[in-house]
């Protein structure tokens, strides 16, 4: 039987979303702070690549970035102007535990207890990620995210960070994008630490999701007070096959497993996929999965955060090519251990300056596939935007339509899975400022704020208008700012 489609986005000023709908913004520590040697802070992995000539596009580091780690109170001020009630960033362990064991860093863990501070005394409810990519140079010494001891160091971090912070924050994400993290950093070496090891990328997503599990369990400690809520943010892709040839359904089938299911069905049916497991048997037998870690990774989810930016299509059919597309977004099957011989195809879509594609329609499907495939759970679009390479106007200010067309395109798309019973509760806009933008350096530029890197000055972009002005009000504004 066909799927029923899917409801089209609505194109009226009169979009209109729940009152209690979480608007926020979104930010990750090594690509705002700075400060990368103040106060303690110890070497992260990303600070060692960046500083390896040929890993990041001009040569760009953590140093200085936006200078959150100085200009914070500014930054929570700009927030709170555009009427944004929620703050995604991230902490970053390094900053807490400069070896990634031991005490906690008092600078460090003073630095995010005034960050909290700041955010409620503004109104603006924070919504920590405990690790957004940065580990701490010597647990990768010490075997990485493949070593199973780095999941336990990780509890014990999780362990620290709740106990000085959990009086005051409702609302914790464990593990950013953990696709990422493994199959770029360990399989196809395009982020840090940059290995090439596509069996050591396997264990790396088996204990990131370990780590998950046992950081979940600490913060849920039944001995303190309070029920925090406690999410994953992961970065699922919908995987279209080219035809419904069969080379090119399993094509897709094969992709959805490393890219989207290898993380969903250990989350919420504690197990891995047969098929994948099946796909992947000459790189990895899964010994590294023990008894009773299926169960603390499976523990029930109080949100799921999903991090989307584009769809791929994908084919199967003899003699595809594969296009060189790393980046988080783009699914490309050459870090996908298992995926060879798969093709990622490029369609009519206009594409980002990035040369990520633009297709709204992605989300609504991804949102309702997650709502029907593994329900239960409340949705968070916790990063969603587009980089554009904007420019001060001589008028002094930051005009950037495409933007605002990208986040208007977006928003009525999560719209439109609310419409179709997705359980869709928040939407966070990539990112509050631009940034250090991983192995793409200071070029691309994701902000609905202006950064001037030479003199950190700030600018609010036609963007961050507009998406105030939703945040605000809960309704979709017209693009033309009108009334």
């Amino acid at each position: 039987m066909a799927a029923p489609p899917l409801p089209q986005p609505e194109a009226s000023f009169e979009t209109r979303f729940p009152a209690d709908f979480a608007w926020g913004a979104a930010t990750a520590a090594f690509q705002i702070e700075g400060a990368t040697r103040a106060d303690g802070r110890g070497v992260s992995i990303w600070d060692t690549f960046s500083a390896t000539p040929g890993h990041v596009i001009g040569g760009g580091t953590g140093e200085p970035a936006s200078d959150h780690y100085r200009r914070y109170t500014e930054d929570v001020a700009l927030l709170k102007s555009l009427g944004i009630g929620n703050y995604r960033f991230s902490l970053a362990w390094p900053r807490i535990q400069p070896d990634g064991t031991g005490p906690g860093n008092p600078a460090g863990l003073d630095f995010y207890d005034r960050l909290v501070d700041e955010l409620l005394a503004g109104g603006i409810e924070p919504w920590p990620t405990l690790y957004h990519w940065d580990l701490p140079q010597p647990l990768e010494d010490a075997g990485g995210w493949p070593a199973r001891d780095t999941a336990l160091r990780f509890a014990d971090y999780a362990e620290t960070v709740y106990g000085r912070l959990g009086d005051r924050v409702g609302t914790w994400c464990t593990v950013n994008e953990p696709w990422v993290i493994a199959f770029l950093g360990y399989a196809s070496g395009e982020h840090a630490p940059g290995r090439r090891e596509p069996a050591s990328a396997l264990a790396a997503v088996h204990h990131l999701l370990l780590a998950h599990g046992l950081a979940a369990a600490a913060i849920r400690d039944p001995g303190v007070p309070g029920a925090p809520a406690v999410g994953i943010a992961l970065n699922p892709q919908p995987i279209r096959p080219h035809s419904g040839s069969v080379a090119d359904l399993d094509a897709a089938r094969r992709v959805d497993g490393v890219r989207n299911r290898i993380f969903l069905d250990p989350l919420y049916h504690g197990r891995y996929p047969d098929d994948v497991q099946a796909d992947l048997a000459g790189v990895s037998d899964f010994a590294f999965v023990r008894d009773g870690d299926l169960p603390a990774i499976a523990a029930p989810l109080d949100f799921l955060g999903v991090n989307y930016y584009s769809p791929a299509s994908v084919t199967g059919a003899a003699g595809a090519v594969d296009r060189e597309l790393l980046e988080p977004d783009g699914a490309d099957p050459s870090p996908l251990v298992g995926c060879e011989n798969v093709g990622l195809l490029s369609g009519a879509a206009p594409r980002t300056d990035q040369d990520w594609e633009v297709d709204a329609s992605g989300l609504t499907e991804l949102l309702v596939r997650l709502a029907v495939d593994y329900p239960g759970t409340p949705l968070y679009v916790t990063e969603n935007g587009a980089s554009y390479r904007d420019e001060i106007g001589d008028d002094g200010a930051v005009h950037d339509p495409r933007r605002v067309s990208y986040l208007d395109q977006h928003v009525r798309a999560a719209h439109a899975a609310l419409a179709a019973g997705a359980p869709v509760k928040g939407y966070f806009v990539w990112s509050l400022l631009d940034n250090f933008e991983w192995a793409y350096g200071y070029r691309e530029r994701f902000g609905i704020i202006y950064v001037d890197y030479d003199t950190q000055r700030r600018i609010v972009k036609d963007s961050g208008r507009w998406y105030g002005r939703l945040a605000s009000t809960g309704a979709v504004p017209p693009l033309d700012g009108s009334a």
